[in-house]
C-alpha cells in the first residue's frame, strides 16, 4: 500500500503538470483539479504512444517525462502550485461527512489495489501487452504470437508508464488512480448540490455507490475502469452545457470523448456526442473547429498506427480492410475465428448453436443468462423501458433523451458484436443513479446510502467470499482480499505462481505456461511467451504458426502458413 501511495503521489505530481500544460495549450480554462489530471493522463498517454512507434517505454521515456516535469514546474511553478491550493481549499470546503467518506474510499482502494490481481484479462493479455511496450514499444505483427494482443489499448500504453518497469514489477494499479480520481470528482459534485440542489450534479455524485462493483477491477489495469469514470464525467459536462456551450467546453469533451475511443473501441457511439453538440451549436462552434478537429486526427492516426504496426489492418478485428495486406498482416482465417469466438462469448453459445438461433431466439438467450451476466442484462432491458417514463416525469430534457438514444445505439452495436454487459455498463450505473435521483433527494438519506454502499465493500476486500453463486466463470469464483503482508508492497501483477517452460517452433522459441489454467492465459512468463495450447490449436485447426520476422524479437511475428509442410 505505501508503494502504491508513493507511486501514485508522482503520478499526481506528472498528471497535474502536463494537464496544465495541456490546458495552457489547446486554452480550456479549465479548474477543476481532477480534470486536469485527467488532462494529464491524456498527454501522457498521447506522448508514450507517439514514443512506443518508435522505441521501448522504458528509463529512457522517464528521463525525458522527468525534464519535460521539471521544465514546467520551472516555468509555472506559480500557477502550478495554484492548481494543488486550489484543491486543497476545495477539500477543506467539504463537509464533514464527505471528507471522511471520501478519506475512507481512498484507503479503500489503495488497499484493494495492493491485493491479488482479479480480472481474468490480466492473465491473458494486460501483463504481456504492457511488458512488449516496455520492452519494444510497438511490435510489428505481435497479434500473430497471441491474439488477444492485438486489443493493446491506450490505457495500457498509460500503464507501461506509470508501472515504472526499470524501478519495481508490481505496479499495476492505474485504474485504481483512476477510481481515486472519478470518487474525487464525485464527491466535489455531491458537495456542491447540497448548496445547488441542480440533480445533475447529484446524479454523478452517487458514483461511489457502485463501488462494491467497481472496486473488483481496480487490482489491474483493466480499461472499462475509465471508461466508467471518464463516462460519468463526459455525460456531466454534456448535460450541463447541452443548451449552452463554449468553445473550451466543447474542446474538453473532445478530448473526453477521443481518450475514451482509444483505450477502448466499444466507446465508438460517444463519436455522436460531439458530432449533436455541433449541430445544435454551428453558429458559436463552426468558426472554432481547428483545435478539435486537430485532436481527434491526432488520436484517431495513432489509433491507426498502433493497429497497423501490432495487427497489420488499421482496425481489429475487423473484416472491413481484408484487402488491405503486410507480410504479417494477421490471417483472414484467424481473424474471422476471433471475431466469431468475441461474438459467440457474447452469448455463451458454441458456432453451431448460435448459427441454428433466430435473432428473438439470441435475445432470449441473453436475457436469461444466469448469475451476474443475466442480472444486469436484465437491468439494461428494464432500463430501456423505464426511462422513457422518468425522464418524460423528472427531467424531460433534450440531453437526457439524447444519452438514453444513445444507449439504445450501443446496445444495438453490441447485439451484433459482443453483447457483454460490461460493455455497457456504464450507461446502466449512470442512468441506475438518475433513477435513484428521481426518488431521493433527502441529503440525510444520500450520506445514508453513501456510508451502507461502503459495508459491502470492506466485506469483500477483507473476508473471503465464493462467487460461484454469481459468476459464470470459474476463474471468477473467488476474489482477492486484502492481506495485512502487503501494507508496505502490494502484491506482484499476476495472481499465477507457475515455471515456464521454453519451446522451440521453427524460428521462434516462446514461453509456455508449465500449467495450463486456461487457453488463453500466459501470466507474467519472459518475452515471447504464449501457451502451448493456444499455439497448437491453431496450428491444428488453420495450419499457422507464429514465426520471427527476423532474429531480433523487436521486428516482430509473422504468421506462416504450414498446409504444405
Amino acid at each position: 500500500m505505501i508503494l502504491i501511495l508513493l507511486s501514485w503521489i508522482y503520478i499526481f505530481f506528472t498528471t497535474i503538470n502536463l494537464g496544465f500544460a495541456c490546458d495552457r495549450i489547446l486554452v480550456l480554462k479549465n479548474k477543476n483539479f481532477v480534470v486536469t489530471s485527467i488532462l494529464g493522463l491524456f498527454s501522457v498517454t498521447i506522448l508514450a504512444s507517439i514514443w512506443a512507434v518508435f522505441g521501448r517505454i522504458n528509463i529512457e521515456f522517464h528521463v525525458f517525462l522527468l525534464a519535460l516535469n521539471l521544465l514546467l514546474l520551472l516555468k509555472f511553478n506559480n500557477l502550478i502550485i495554484k492548481i494543488y491550493k486550489s484543491f486543497i481549499s476545495e477539500f477543506k470546503s467539504l463537509q464533514k461527512g464527505l471528507k471522511a467518506i471520501l478519506i475512507l474510499i481512498s484507503f479503500l482502494i489503495i488497499a484493494q489495489c495492493a491485493s491479488i490481481p482479479f480480472v481474468i484479462d490480466n492473465e491473458s493479455y494486460y501483463i504481456q501487452t504492457i511488458k512488449w511496450i516496455n520492452e519494444y514499444g510497438f511490435v510489428k505483427g505481435l497479434v500473430n504470437l497471441h491474439l488477444f494482443l492485438g486489443q493493446v489499448s491506450g490505457w495500457h500504453v498509460t500503464q507501461s508508464v506509470f508501472n515504472f518497469s526499470f524501478l519495481y514489477d508490481n505496479f499495476n494499479d492505474l485504474s485504481g488512480f483512476c477510481l481515486l480520481l472519478g470518487t474525487i470528482f464525485s464527491i466535489q459534485k455531491l458537495n456542491d448540490f447540497f448548496q445547488n440542489q441542480n440533480p445533475n450534479y447529484l446524479i454523478v455524485g452517487l458514483f461511489p455507490l457502485f463501488n462494491v462493483f467497481l472496486f473488483q477491477f481496480i487490482s489491474a489495469p483493466s480499461p472499462d475502469i475509465p471508461v466508467y469514470v471518464f463516462s460519468f464525467i463526459l455525460f456531466f459536462y454534456f448535460l450541463e452545457n447541452f443548451k449552452t456551450i463554449t468553445p473550451e467546453i466543447f474542446n474538453l469533451i473532445v478530448i473526453f470523448v477521443v481518450f475514451l475511443f482509444y483505450i477502448k473501441n466499444t466507446t465508438l457511439t460517444f463519436l455522436l456526442i460531439p458530432v449533436i453538440l455541433f449541430v445544435i451549436h454551428f453558429k458559436s462552434l463552426s468558426k472554432k473547429l481547428l483545435k478539435p478537429f486537430l485532436i481527434a486526427v491526432l488520436v484517431v492516426t495513432l489509433f491507426f498506427i498502433k493497429n497497423l504496426i501490432i495487427c497489420g489492418s488499421p482496425v481489429f478485428p475487423s473484416k472491413l480492410f481484408s484487402s488491405f495486406i503486410t507480410e504479417y498482416t494477421v490471417p483472414n482465417s484467424i481473424q474471422t475465428f476471433y471475431y466469431d469466438q468475441i461474438k459467440f462469448y457474447g452469448y455463451f453459445l458454441k458456432r453451431q448453436q448460435y448459427d441454428a438461433m433466430s435473432a428473438f431466439d439470441l435475445f432470449l438467450k441473453w436475457l436469461t443468462m444466469p448469475k451476474l451476466n443475466g442480472l444486469f442484462n436484465k437491468i439494461g432491458i428494464l432500463l430501456i423501458l423505464v426511462l422513457p417514463f422518468l425522464i418524460y416525469k423528472f427531467q424531460n430534457k433534450k440531453s437526457f433523451w439524447t444519452l438514453y438514444f444513445l444507449m439504445i445505439f450501443q446496445l444495438f452495436l453490441l447485439f451484433v458484436t459482443s453483447p457483454q454487459y460490461r460493455f455497457f455498463m456504464n450507461f446502466i450505473l449512470f442512468f441506475g443513479a438518475f433513477c435513484l435521483v428521481c426518488f431521493v433527494r433527502n441529503k440525510k438519506i444520500i450520506n445514508a446510502l453513501l456510508v451502507l454502499s461502503l459495508l459491502p465493500t470492506m466485506l469483500a476486500l477483507f473476508f473471503p467470499l465464493n462467487l460461484n453463486r454469481f459468476s459464470n466463470h470459474k476463474f471468477m469464483m473467488e476474489i482477492s482480499n486484502f492481506s495485512s503482508s502487503n501494507f508496505i508492497s502490494p502484491y506482484k501483477n499476476t495472481k499465477y505462481d507457475v515455471a515456464f517452460t521454453p519451446i522451440k517452433l521453427g524460428n521462434l522459441t516462446y514461453n509456455s505456461p508449465a500449467v495450463n489454467n486456461g487457453f488463453w492465459i500466459s501470466g507474467n512468463g519472459d518475452l515471447p511467451c504464449v501457451n502451448k495450447a493456444q499455439i497448437e490449436y491453431f496450428k491444428k485447426h488453420f495450419h499457422i504458426i507464429p514465426q520471427m520476422r527476423t532474429n531480433n524479437l523487436k521486428d516482430g511475428f509473422y504468421a506462416k502458413n504450414i498446409s504444405n509442410e
